[in-house]
C-alpha cells in the first residue's frame, strides 16, 4: 500500500509528441516532481524527450521499449497523451498491469478529450476506479490563469451581489492540426468538433459552475450541433493536406469536419436555464492558436481572447526566417506585427494543471477534473455530433448515445 503524502511524485509519460512536450515545459514550474520515464512508439522521440527532462531538471528519465517496461518501473502515475485511438488500450494494460500486481502505479492522468466515444469514456473510467486509480482529466483550459481569475472575480464580486452567471461563449480556432492522425475520423474520433470542442464546452461549463460546487450540479438538458467542411475539402488544400502527410489523409474522399457549432442547454440546482455557445474551427489563418471566452450575468461580463497579448513584435519584409511557432502555437506568418505569447504553457493552463494534478496525487486528493467529467464531456460531444446527424436538437438523457459512433468515425471505428 502506498503511504501518502509522497515526497515527491515520479511520473512516467506516455507519448512524445507535440502535447508531451507541452506538459513537459510546464513541469518546471511544478514543484515535489521528476519524469522518471516514458513511452512511445518512435525510439528517436523517446530519446529527444528524455534529454529535454534532463535539459529541464526534471530527473533521469528512463526511455522503454514497451508500455509494460514503463508500467513495471518506478513511477507511480501515468500521464497519458498518446494519440486518442491508443488511450483505452493504454488504459487496459495499465489495470492488468496493476491488478496482477506488477505495477506499483497509483494514479492516472489523461489528455483530451477521454475517449472517442460514451462506451470508451464509460470503460477508462470504470478501469480506472477496479484498479483503484486516482484519475485525472487534463483540460488545460480550466487552468488557464486568466479562467481562473477571471471566475474567482465574477464570482466574489459580481454573481454575489446581483446573480449567478447565465450564459458561456466559447471558441477555439487554428490553421489545422500537426500530424496525420488527428485528420482521421476513425482514428482521432471525429474531427474539429472531438478534438477542440472538448475544450470548450468544459471551459463554459467551469465557469458557469459554482465555485466549491460539483460540476454535475449544472445538468445537461439539451443541445444542439452544426458541422461543416469549409476550407479543406477544397480541391487545392485537399491537395495540400495529401502532400503534408501521404496517402493515408484522404479530404477528397474521407474528410471530418473543419468547422463545428454548439448550443448547450443546461439547468441549475434551482431550476434555472444557462446556456453554452460555442464554435471550433481548423479553417482560421490568423497569427496563430485563438481562444476566445466570455462569461455573462445579470450585470457584469467577462471576456478574453489569448491573441490580445500585452507584448507584440512587428517585424517588416526585410526581415527573413525559416517558419517556425517561437511566437505563439500554430503560428502563421514570420513577418508583420504579430502577438507573442510569452508563457504559453502557463497561460493555456498547463502549468497550473500539472501543479494542481501533482499535489492530488502526491498527497491522495481528488482533482478538479477526473475521468467522470472526461465522460461528461464525451456525452456532450456525442450528443452534438448525434444532433448535426438527424439535423435536431437533442434533448437529454439520451440513452442512445451509449454506443453512437460520429459518421465520420464509422469508417473503420
Amino acid at each position: 500500500m502506498t503511504q501518502l503524502p509522497k515526497q515527491t511524485l515520479r511520473v512516467g509519460f506516455v507519448g512524445s509528441g507535440f502535447i508531451a512536450h507541452f506538459h513537459l515545459k510546464s513541469m518546471i514550474g511544478v514543484r515535489n516532481v521528476e519524469v522518471t520515464g516514458v513511452f512511445s512508439r518512435k525510439p528517436e522521440n523517446r530519446e529527444k524527450f528524455a534529454k529535454e527532462v534532463a535539459a529541464l531538471g526534471l530527473g533521469t528519465c528512463r526511455t522503454h521499449e514497451s508500455l509494460e517496461a514503463l508500467l513495471t518501473d518506478d513511477v507511480d502515475a501515468i500521464w497519458i497523451l498518446s494519440p486518442n485511438y491508443t488511450r483505452l488500450d493504454v488504459m487496459r494494460s495499465l489495470h492488468k498491469a496493476i491488478k496482477e500486481g506488477r505495477s506499483k502505479v497509483f494514479a492516472v492522468a489523461c489528455e483530451k478529450p477521454l475517449a472517442r466515444t460514451v462506451a470508451e469514456a464509460r470503460e477508462m473510467l470504470s478501469l480506472a476506479e477496479d484498479a483503484g486509480l486516482n484519475h485525472g482529466y487534463l483540460e488545460n483550459q480550466v487552468f488557464c490563469t486568466p479562467v481562473l481569475r477571471g471566475k474567482e472575480i465574477i464570482w466574489r464580486r459580481a454573481a454575489s451581489t446581483t446573480g449567478r452567471p447565465y450564459l458561456a461563449r466559447a471558441a477555439e480556432e487554428h490553421s489545422g492540426p500537426h500530424e496525420p492522425w488527428f485528420w482521421q475520423g476513425d482514428k482521432q474520433g471525429g474531427g474539429v468538433l472531438s478534438d477542440m470542442m472538448c475544450h470548450s464546452v468544459e471551459v463554459a461549463r467551469y465557469l458557469l459552475t459554482a465555485p466549491g460546487a460539483p460540476r454535475n450540479s449544472l445538468k445537461i438538458k439539451a443541445v444542439n450541433g452544426t458541422v461543416a467542411n469549409l476550407k479543406w475539402t477544397r480541391p487545392n488544400y485537399a491537395e495540400q493536406l495529401r502532400k503534408r502527410f501521404g496517402s493515408e489523409v484522404d479530404y477528397r474522399n474521407r474528410p471530418s469536419e473543419d468547422f463545428a457549432r454548439a448550443t448547450v442547454t443546461l439547468e441549475d440546482q434551482d431550476g434555472n436555464e444557462l446556456m453554452i455557445e460555442a464554435t471550433t474551427s481548423w479553417a482560421y489563418v490568423g497569427a496563430g492558436l485563438r481562444i476566445q471566452l466570455e462569461l455573462l450575468g445579470p450585470e457584469y461580463a467577462l471576456e478574453y481572447n489569448s491573441l490580445s497579448t500585452g507584448l507584440k513584435i512587428f517585424m517588416s519584409r526585410e526581415v527573413k526566417g525559416s517558419e517556425g511557432e517561437d511566437l505563439v502555437e500554430k503560428q502563421n506568418a514570420e513577418q508583420g506585427l504579430m502577438p507573442v505569447l510569452e508563457d504559453e504553457a502557463g497561460v493555456y493552463g498547463y502549468t497550473d494543471e500539472n501543479r494542481h494534478m501533482v499535489e492530488c496525487f502526491r498527497k491522495g486528493e481528488k482533482p478538479l477534473e477526473t475521468f467522470e467529467d472526461g465522460l461528461a464531456v464525451v456525452e456532450m460531444l456525442m450528443g452534438l455530433y448525434r444532433s448535426a446527424e438527424i439535423n435536431a436538437t437533442l434533448n437529454f438523457p439520451a440513452p442512445e448515445l451509449e454506443h453512437y459512433v460520429p459518421v465520420v468515425a464509422r469508417r473503420r471505428l
